[in-house]
């Protein structure tokens, strides 16, 4: 998981990659918790928070608030 910083580094393309992966992971995160063979169900906290803030920063480049 990146950054606050990191992630702002980021392009466009670059956040739309890192986004799809992140919820490819966070799906099979998802059932593994529902499977009960998560060793660590923190990690779908801070795998939700980054999906929220790669849409977020991709949102801003949409808006043109970032280039």
């Amino acid at each position: 998981m990146l950054s606050r910083s990191e992630l702002k580094e980021l392009t466009k393309d670059e956040v739309i990659v890192k986004l799809r992966d992140d919820e490819d992971a966070l799906l099979n995160l998802r059932f593994q918790h529902t499977l009960q063979q998560l060793e660590n169900p923190t990690q779908l906290r801070y795998l939700k928070r980054e999906v929220a803030q790669l849409k977020t920063i991709l949102h801003e480049y949409e808006l043109g608030l970032r280039k």
